[in-house]
């Protein structure tokens, strides 16, 4: 990181700032999605996490347990019920014999492709945003947004 581009305590203040008011609002206005994805998945939240997680990459338990920030062993429960549903599978590491690594299957795919599906328009004070504004918006999201 560049000299620029260390962030002052101003800069830091307003960053944390920011952060809690897109946090706020992503937790304000998403129980309705929440609850449609559920129903149409059949699952609970806490699988739907670690699946989407896991599209992201395969993992072993540790690692999906701190993607969704949970313990181990419910990692394992979770892990374990998504198996049975024959959402996810186990497979040996090759680079490490003695680990396995956590990978989803086709039909694990297909439920996210039926969670994405799910309807989720943005709330109100959002779409309220003037064209100019969302553009600002998006153009800045884009910058830190990992694609």
């Amino acid at each position: 990181m560049s000299a620029e581009q260390v962030p002052t305590v101003g800069t830091q203040t307003a960053a944390d700032e920011v952060w809690r008011a897109l946090t706020a609002l992503v937790f304000d206005n998403r129980d309705s999605w929440k609850r449609a994805v559920i129903e149409r998945s059949g699952l609970p939240f806490s699988r739907i996490r670690i699946l989407r997680r896991l599209a992201r990459q395969p993992m072993t338990v540790k690692q999906v347990a701190h993607a969704a920030t949970v313990d181990a062993p419910a990692a394992t429960v979770a892990v374990n019920d998504l198996e049975e549903r024959g959402l996810v599978v186990r497979t040996i590491d090759p680079a490490n014999r003695r680990c396995k690594t956590v990978s989803l299957t086709d039909a694990g795919r297909a439920v996210l492709e039926q969670i994405e599906a799910v309807d989720d328009p943005a709330p109100d004070a959002l779409a309220g945003l003037g064209a100019d504004d969302l553009d600002a918006l998006l153009t800045i999201l884009a910058k830190i947004t990992p694609r």
